[in-house]
Parts: structure tokens; sequence; C-alpha cells
């Protein structure tokens, strides 16, 4: 569904927009993980261009991940979803080992899709034990129009990270000149990165591609920070 319920690896005849895929980064003793969902692989671009921003910073590995799929493969042949990546599949409770997080999901009727949000409704555990709490975390994501959730997605959002204590670090205007793109299209937003799926066949531009490294690179720069000063 382009419009309202699409992107982020999924899209108009990909309802769903993208496949499960997560981020982590290491900077030295600490851990900024990035993981998202991606079916049809826009969000997946993103992350991987997060990921090399992220690693830009001097002492952070990143790495990505990716979360369970739970539509039955029936239904992801009658969507024409691609092959599942090799990118590990996380487990919530690895969350814990991050110091930092970036979530990357396509948008479904204006909110992240029901495949992450599962994964997040299995954070229980971590929530009792506030271990998520303090950690600094991002928000990179995709839609199928310009009018599909390129700020209700990620805004909607953040209620998961407020739950358990995050500390959400948007990316602003730090993105400079590029944040005031007018003659092309172009996905994002001060919340984070973005881009358009469309009917699944845009692929993300290299403005929303320098966006998204700009964002791994910001994030992954507070996270060091905030785990030198602890």
């Amino acid at each position: 569904m382009s419009g309202e319920g699409s992107d982020l690896e999924v899209v108009s005849a990909h309802p769903l927009g993208g496949r499960p895929l997560y981020q982590i980064m290491q900077i030295m003793m600490f851990w900024l993980l990035d993981r998202y969902y991606s079916m049809y692989g826009h969000v997946e671009k993103l992350a991987e261009e997060i990921k090399k921003g992220a690693a830009s910073v001097e002492g952070v590995e990143a790495k990505l991940w990716q979360v369970p799929e739970t539509l039955p493969d029936e239904v992801l042949a009658k969507m024409s979803a691609p092959p599942k990546s090799d990118v590990p599949i996380i487990t919530p409770n690895q969350l814990a080992e991050a110091d930092g997080i970036i979530f990357g999901f396509p948008t479904r009727f204006g909110m992240m899709a029901a495949q992450f949000k599962a994964f997040l409704d299995a954070t229980g555990g971590l929530w009792r034990t506030q271990q998520l709490a303090g950690k600094p975390a991002g928000i990179f994501y995709s839609t199928g129009s310009q009018g599909g959730g390129q700020e209700t997605t990620p805004l909607t959002a953040i209620t998961q990270l407020v739950h358990h204590g995050m500390i959400f670090v948007p990316i602003g205007y730090t993105f400079g000149a590029g944040m005031f793109e007018m003659e092309t299209v172009k996905g994002g937003s001060p919340y984070g990165a973005g881009t358009f799926a469309g009917d699944g066949s845009r692929v993300p531009t290299e403005l929303e591609l320098a966006q998204a490294f700009h964002q791994g690179k910001h994030i992954a720069g507070i996270a060091k920070k905030l785990k030198s000063a602890a």
C-alpha cells in the first residue's frame, strides 16, 4: 500500500514495505544497536548507510540486525516479498547489550509495521528491569507516499522509547541544507532519516542516503559522549 500503509521494505503492492533488520554499533566497550524491519529493502538501504555513518565515528563498530517476520510464507509470496536477508535475527534480551539503539521500520497506516511492534511488545522483561532506561535511541523509516507518515510514523514510535525510559535523539536540522531541499522529492524529517517507497520500484536517493549516513554519525557521536561521561 503506497500512501498510509506501506514503506520501509513495504510498499503499494507490498503492504508492509520492508524486511526486519537491526544495526548495532559498538563504541569500545559499548554497543549502539540499530535494528529495523524491512520487507522490500527500502529501510535496509537506509540502515546500511546509517551503519556506515556510525562506523565513521572513531571507536564505533556498527552491526545490522533484523526482527523476526510474523507473516506466513504463503502471505509473503502473495505480496511478492523478496527472500529474507541473511542479517542475524535479534532477540529482545540482546537490546540490553547496546549503549544506543537506532530503530528502523516501514510505515503501516502512519505507524510502525506490526512486525516491529510485535518485537517491541516482547521487551516486557527489559521494561520491568529497566535495562533500556537511559540509552540513546533514534528512529528511521520508509513510507509509500509523501503524505503516508513521514512524521506520524516516528512521532507515534516515540511512545515505545518513552515507556522504556530511553533518550530520543532526533537529527533536528543538523543535516544542514539537505533538510531544506525543495527541488527534488526527499523523505526524512527532523525526527530521523526517511525514504519513499512509492509502488515499490523507487529506491532511496543519494540525498536520502546521505541523510541516513549523517544520522548514524550523529547518534553514534552522542552515544559515545554519553558513554564516556558515565
